[in-house]
Order: C-alpha cells, then sequence, then structure tokens
C-alpha cells in the first residue's frame, strides 16, 4: 500500500479470523478490540506460515541430515532473513526469542562484564517492568547506580533531559521507544547518538514501536533492539533481539545447551557457536519464527505510512470524543501513537474497564506494568485503549459513547 492509500478497515478485517467468528460470542456483544499494546489479532498469512511448519515440514532445525530436516533449515533461516531485511539488520545480527522480556534479560546479563561499581544505568520513569527489572539485578548484582531521565511535565523524554543524567559513568541507556501507557514517540537516532558520546551503549525496547512504524537499526544505530510478535499481529512466545555483530561477540549467553555450542568434552572444554546460534539453545519456536517473518511482511506489505496515519485518526477522534464527554481525565492526548491513557472521574480504572467490558469494549486497566509511573501522573492505575490497523471509528464511537456512561458501573454492579 503506497503513501497516499488508506487503511480499508473492512478490507483488512477479512485477513482476521477473530473478525469471522467472534462477533457476537460473548453474551451476543460486537466486537471492540481496544488493547492491541499488550496482544494484536493474527491474519490468516501468519496462521498459514505456522500451519505449513505443523503440517508439511515438522522436523527441528539444524539437527537432520535428511530433506525434511534441510526444508526446516532454510525455513527458518529464511525467516531470520526477512527478520532482518524488515529492520535493515543483517541476518547473523537477529537473535529469535520468546519475546521482548527474554531479549532485555538477554542484553542485561551478557552486559554484567562491562557494568562495575560506580557505573550508571539510565532508565525512565515510563518503562515497562521487562525494561526495568533486568538492570535492577544487574545493578544490584555489580554494585551500579539507576539513574532516571527527568520527564517534561506531560511526559516526554527529550533529548536535553538525557543530557542532564548523562556523564562518564553512564554505561547504559534503556529505553522504550514508545511508552506501552504514554505513548509518545521517542528521536530515537538523537538519543543513542547522546549516549554514545559519553561512551554508553544504547538499548531499545522496541514492543510498543516495531508494530507501528518502520524501524531502521543501521539508521537509529541503537546498540540492541527488543521486541514482541504477538504485539504485531505474530504469534505469542516469538521476539527478537537485534545486536551489534561485535556486541553480540563479547557477550555471553543466558542459556546453555544443544546447537548453541560447536563442541565440549569430558574436561570441561567448550567451544560455542558464533551469533545468533550462540544464543539460541535448545529447540527453538520454530512455528512462531515462520509466523513472525510472515507478519513483518504483512505489515510491510500495508505500509507503515497508512498505519501510522490511520492511528492517528483513531487516536484523534477517540480524544476530542472522551473531552466532549466532559467526564474523562486524559492523560497523553498529544502523543503520536495510537495509545489513549485516561481515567473516568469519579470512577476507578479496573471498574470502568469492567464497565466497558460489558458494553463490548475490551480495553485494558491498572499499571500496565509500568509501575514506576504512577509516581509521576499521581494516580495509582489508568484505563487504556490502544488502537491498530483493524480498529475503525465504529470502535472508538463505542468506546466514547460507553465511558460517558461508565460512572454507571457502580449502580450496576454494586446496587
Amino acid at each position: 500500500m503506497n503513501e497516499a492509500k488508506k487503511i480499508s478497515v473492512p478490507e483488512i478485517r477479512k485477513d482476521f479470523p477473530m473478525y469471522d467468528k467472534h462477533q457476537g460470542l460473548f453474551d451476543g456483544l460486537p466486537l471492540h478490540y481496544l488493547d492491541n499494546s499488550a496482544t494484536s489479532f493474527k491474519p490468516y498469512s501468519v496462521l498459514e506460515a505456522m500451519r505449513h511448519y505443523d503440517e508439511d515440514i515438522t522436523a527441528n532445525a539444524h539437527r537432520g541430515d535428511y530433506p525434511l530436516a534441510h526444508a526446516v533449515d532454510v525455513a527458518y533461516e529464511g525467516a531470520r532473513k526477512r527478520v532482518g531485511a524488515f529492520l535493515n539488520a543483517d541476518p547473523d545480527e537477529v537473535l529469535f526469542t520468546s519475546g521482548t522480556t527474554f531479549g532485555l534479560n538477554e542484553v542485561a546479563y551478557g552486559l554484567r562484564k562491562k557494568i562495575g561499581p560506580g557505573d550508571v544505568i539510565v532508565l525512565s520513569y515510563e518503562e515497562h517492568a521487562s525494561n526495568v527489572l533486568p538492570w535492577f539485578a544487574l545493578a544490584k548484582e555489580q554494585g551500579a547506580t539507576i539513574r532516571y531521565v527527568p520527564l517534561t511535565p506531560e511526559g516526554r523524554i527529550t533529548p536535553e533531559n538525557l543530557k542532564s543524567v548523562l556523564s562518564d559513568k553512564v554505561k547504559i541507556v534503556s529505553l522504550a521507544t514508545v511508552s506501552n501507557v504514554l505513548g509518545y514517540r521517542l528521536p530515537v537516532k538523537e538519543l543513542a547518538a547522546l549516549a554514545h558520546s559519553v561512551g554508553a551503549l544504547y538499548v531499545e525496547d522496541g514492543a510498543q514501536s516495531v508494530p507501528h512504524f518502520a524501524t531502521d537499526v543501521k539508521d537509529s544505530d541503537v546498540d540492541f533492539l527488543a521486541f514482541s510478535g504477538h504485539k504485531m499481529l505474530g504469534p505469542t512466545g516469538i521476539g527478537v533481539l537485534y545486536g551489534k555483530r561485535k556486541l553480540l561477540a563479547e557477550m555471553d549467553p543466558v542459556f546453555y545447551g544443544g546447537e548453541m555450542n560447536a563442541r565440549f568434552n569430558s574436561r570441561q572444554e567448550v567451544s560455542l557457536e558464533e551469533a545468533p546460534l550462540k544464543f539460541e539453545a535448545g529447540t527453538q519456536n520454530l512455528e512462531g519464527a515462520l509466523g513472525l517473518a510472515a507478519a513483518c511482511d504483512y505489515l510491510t506489505a500495508v505500509g507503515f505510512d497508512a498505519i501510522e496515519a490511520h492511528e492517528k485518526e483513531l487516536k484523534k477522534a477517540a480524544v476530542e470524543g472522551l473531552r466532549k464527554n466532559g467526564n474523562a481525565v486524559i492523560y497523553n492526548p498529544d502523543s503520536e501513537s495510537g495509545i489513549v491513557a485516561f481515567n473516568v472521574k469519579g470512577v476507578f480504572a479496573q471498574d470502568a474497564a469492567s464497565y466497558l467490558a460489558s458494553k463490548g469494549v475490551y480495553v485494558r486497566s491498572g499499571q500496565h506494568c509500568a509501575k514506576i509511573l504512577p509516581e509521576f501522573l499521581n494516580t495509582p492505575a489508568t484505563v487504556r485503549a490502544s488502537f491498530y490497523l483493524y480498529n475503525d471509528l465504529d470502535d472508538v464511537r463505542a468506546l466514547v459513547e460507553a465511558s460517558q456512561h461508565a460512572e454507571d458501573f457502580l449502580d450496576v454492579f454494586f446496587h
């Protein structure tokens, strides 16, 4: 789809079996799925790629010397090449993981030799637990310090604010390119350059960015990038860690086992494979890798310019509608993503989400695994609606109309 075209939601939805099979499934309610930042639906092409492995070429990868095993090798490494092209990365810099969480833990564990007492790891208040807890553990183990980038009053991370916490003690800067709550988009290339200017490595949490706009790791010059398949139309249990070749060569893997070693003997002499195989111990999620590659192909065919424009249109309509209701507190009205974080005045976030669900509007509520951010927002929890390419203005209208009456939850469920 070229830049001039707009997304046709009716045509897009034909590609997604969830819309064929689940309309009215729960109490006859329509399906207004607005929890895409947590998990996205899968198109037929992704399911077919996974079925291809299960039905046509089931065997292990890199293990057998027979034609069926060779077919799996070709498909699996072909998926790696397709994901690499999607990121503008070399295939040997693409590691298959179980998701963003595993990828970020792999980086933190693998970099532990580079971190010592007095060193600094820079995070922000809006990071997901997956981009906080591994660094907490590393800092505690190695005697390092955690420092946080100050946020602007609206919740943005700016180059100027990153500069304020940089010094020659900073060894790692690890930030989500799009916050899973506030949805502001970071100027990654500029931030990575600032980190490099003090000799620090830049780690990108791409869980909320890779699914929604084009990613070019060579242009941004990030040192690592982690993301998950299930947030970008792909399967659960599969993700990617991109790392620069030199850094991957210096890192130790988290797991040891079959395939990641070249040889070992009874004298405990072990020779590891080079990346990416060094980091892929044991049997991998082969069908997941094929499904993820198919998701990359699907998103590329639709076009990220069209996806971005579509999500921004829905976000704008949602913000305008919630404002018109007059009973919503919106925490990120101007963020560049399709995420809307809000609360209904006088209604606890989980209660509001439960009421919305009773109307067929599926959102998330709570702290969204970003458990430091409430200290900044001064609220214990929020409701999060997150849009994707298959959502439409009917979904927005359903959200706005149900939110207008969400205070009725207290009457409906407690009286």
